[in-house]
């Protein structure tokens, strides 16, 4: 794969480094400052804040200065945040955890798709240290390890599902172009594709179930400071529903 296809989602990855970095244990010099809390998680305002810098940057330039469109990135921020610390606090509750091998490993898969020096630049170019990095890759390590322990690993892919979604979808395309295709590697394409839309499915309903077992905390006087909305909670934002 071209590594230039790989430059989006080390961004993406890169913002959730960034989202993740302020959830930390309580302290009392953040206390007053906490933006969202989560059991003993907390992001801050000067978190969110440099989040939001960065979020901003995806949006065209005449967007960034429309008061209702940064209102609702700033929403969808907000519950981003708020989704990700909910699933740190299953994988705590459920004693999930990254090795060092297993972060070795994956840091070399991914600097294996840069040039040399790319990477480091990219780091750079966000102000992210590479330790920092490394923490937080960690973090999102395990997020995915409880995705695919509560969703992926309970997906069953039946053998009616694969023949339903050939038929819908592959049968006349596979009929006019005359071309012969392995029946395995057709039939792995497709269960790949079944789960991911599965997982989709049921990801709203598994976020909306998770989060009846932890109390989220959102500081409305500092989210009027950054947003001019009084009065936010919970219930306002429908945490869970993306």
């Amino acid at each position: 794969m071209n590594w230039l296809t790989k430059i989006v989602p080390l961004m993406a990855s890169l913002l959730m480094i960034i989202i993740l970095g302020g959830c930390a244990d309580s302290e009392s010099d953040i206390e007053n400052e906490y933006l969202i809390r989560i059991g003993d998680r907390v992001v801050t305002v000067i978190d969110f804040n440099e989040a939001f810098e960065i979020v901003k940057t995806a949006y065209p330039h005449h967007l960034r200065n429309d008061r209702e469109d940064l209102k609702k990135a700033q929403v969808r921020l907000l519950k981003q945040m708020a989704i990700e610390m909910i699933v740190l606090e299953k994988a705590s509750a459920l004693g999930i955890e990254v090795s060092d091998a297993e972060l070795e490993q994956s840091i070399a898969e991914i600097k294996s798709d840069y040039p040399e020096g790319v990477f480091e630049e990219t780091l750079l170019e966000f102000a992210v240290s590479y330790e920092s990095w490394k923490d937080r890759l960690r973090t999102r390590l395990i997020m995915e390890k409880v995705i695919n322990k509560q969703l992926k690993d309970q997906i069953i892919i039946t053998p009616e599902d694969i023949a339903r979604y050939y038929e819908d979808n592959l049968k006349s395309r596979k009929q006019n172009s005359g071309e012969i295709e392995n029946p395995n590697d057709i039939d792995e394409a497709i269960i790949e594709i079944l789960r991911r839309k599965k997982i989709e499915e049921a990801y709203n309903q598994w976020i909306r179930e998770l989060k009846v077992n932890y109390k989220i905390e959102i500081n409305s006087t500092q989210w009027e400071k950054i947003t001019g909305t009084k009065d936010i909670s919970e219930k306002d934002l429908n945490i869970g529903v993306p």
